[in-house]
């Protein structure tokens, strides 16, 4: 998929998106590209040249086996403490710390626990997620989100007859909250075929401003839109976002793009 440096003079202003639904109940070691592309065609869509393909964290997880059985796990008896006074599972505050290589704040008066992933995302309960899985399970990242992403983008590619250039780009997508900011956004954390950053800096505005620090964020900026078709309670995992017109010449990149790096983190 092209995409930076040069703003095209006239960019398209218009975006569609699709959401895609039907897709069963996925399992792990499941064809969740076979799913995918069968829910597709059977919503009436396909893919196109320059498509981005949204599909959220959740199925790529279960499919890739990313579940853990509560059952199985003995909290530790710091787990069983912090979680006490909010009557949360302590077996699963316990998953939170063992999927966690660093904790930013923890608050047990209020169960919150903001910790760092091994990807590098900083997210509530390093992103363990007990919604939309069976009782006792919870689900976690896929071990490597740009890796699936990047086997989506190839599968999808295949099965819609693209090639090259012309292949899908793909997020991986999963809702996280935001320093600063209320509510919870859907984010990029897996991307192939796409730059997730669009850099303005050292361009001009139309007051011949120079951009001194003017990033944006494309990747969560796509995935934010998918989920507003997705929605969280509809069953539509999968969203086709078509008409995003990329800048030009920057090469694709990856979901780690987006981690800010730690120098440049004053939250840390």
């Amino acid at each position: 998929m092209a995409t930076s440096g040069a703003i095209p003079s006239e960019r398209p202003g218009d975006l569609r998106i699709f959401g895609i639904g039907g897709i069963p109940e996925v399992q792990s070691g499941d064809d969740l590209i076979g799913l995918i592309g069968e829910a597709i065609v059977a919503a009436g869509q396909t893919v196109l040249p320059g498509d981005v393909v949204v599909v959220t964290h959740k199925i790529v997880s279960k499919s890739e086996g990313q579940l853990v059985d509560l059952r199985t796990v003995e909290p530790s008896p710091f787990a069983i403490e912090f979680a006490r006074p909010t009557g949360k599972d302590p077996r699963q505050v316990e998953v939170v710390l063992r999927e966690s290589v660093r904790v930013s704040r923890m608050d047990a008066q209020r169960g919150v626990i903001i910790a760092e992933t091994r990807h590098g995302f900083i997210c509530a309960n390093a992103a363990v997620d007990a919604s939309n899985v069976a009782p006792d399970i919870v689900c976690l990242l896929p071990k490597d989100p740009d890796a699936s992403a990047a086997r989506i983008r190839e599968g999808l590619a295949a099965r819609f007859g693209l090639a090259g250039d012309d292949a899908p780009a793909v997020i991986v997508s999963d809702s996280f909250g935001r320093a600063w900011r209320a509510g919870i956004i859907n984010v990029a954390v897996g991307v192939a075929g796409l730059a997730p950053l669009a850099d303005y800096r050292g361009q001009h505005d139309a007051s011949g401003y120079e951009l001194r620090a003017t990033v944006i964020a494309i990747g969560d900026e796509l995935a934010s839109a998918a989920e507003l078709v997705q929605n969280k309670l509809d069953a539509r995992p999968v969203t086709i976002i078509r008409g995003y017109v990329p800048q030009t010449d920057t090469p694709a990149g990856t979901g780690r793009d987006l981690i800010m790096p730690p120098e440049r983190d004053l939250y840390r």
